[in-house]
């Protein structure tokens, strides 16, 4: 008869970050971990081992992951940018994700390529109602002959792999397009105007 499992299926594959760091001399200061979950990215993301200490044993010991946690002070890397300060990780450290980079491979692994730099439009056209609208007072102003644009607001908050273009600068990424796109079935727009 075939075992059949239940419950909900993660995609960790490693060792909490105790299992680890318990094993290693001076609990692994200045040596490098990383987890599994980041390396589908191409720049390098890993951490920098700084300072550890384990965490008492917790009064409530309903939740399975409070008895791994462990509190390490580490220089956090993530996708090839070094964050200036020293992060303090806690809250993830009971998951079963991390990995340590052997010695020999350290220099090889946090090694810093050149990547394509991601650089994105700063403007877009305005959706066609509006940019009716936008036209309309454009004439009322006076103003002839001028396609306008709509400024993209970027979500600046936290830590970026690509900037927005400078004045003037060609962008690498395509424009965001307003309209129907290719449609699964373009038989159903078949009778509509642009």
């Amino acid at each position: 008869m075939p075992y059949k499992y239940i419950g909900k299926t993660i995609d960790f594959k490693g060792k909490t970050l105790w299992e680890i760091l318990g094993n290693l001399k001076n609990f692994g200061v200045g040596r490098i971990i990383a987890r599994n979950r980041f390396q589908r990215y191409d720049e390098p993301c890993y951490y920098k081992i700084m300072k550890v200490e384990a965490l008492p044993n917790p009064n409530d010991v309903t939740y399975h992951g409070q008895q791994r946690k462990v509190i390490a002070l580490v220089e956090k890397t993530f996708r090839g940018i070094k964050q200036e300060k020293l992060v303090q990780m806690e809250s993830a450290t009971y998951k079963a994700d991390y990995f340590l980079v052997p010695k020999h491979k350290e220099a090889e692994f946090s090694k810093m390529t050149d990547f394509n730099e991601r650089i994105f439009p700063r403007e877009m056209e305005f959706p066609p109602l509006m940019k009716e609208f936008v036209i309309r007072q454009m004439k009322l102003e006076g103003i002839k002959n001028q396609e306008p644009k709509m400024t993209i607001k970027y979500n600046d908050s936290g830590l970026k792999t690509y900037r927005v273009a400078q004045e003037g600068e060609t962008p690498t990424e395509p424009e965001p397009s307003i309209g129907l796109g290719t449609p699964a079935s373009p038989s159903l727009y078949a009778n509509i105007k642009e």
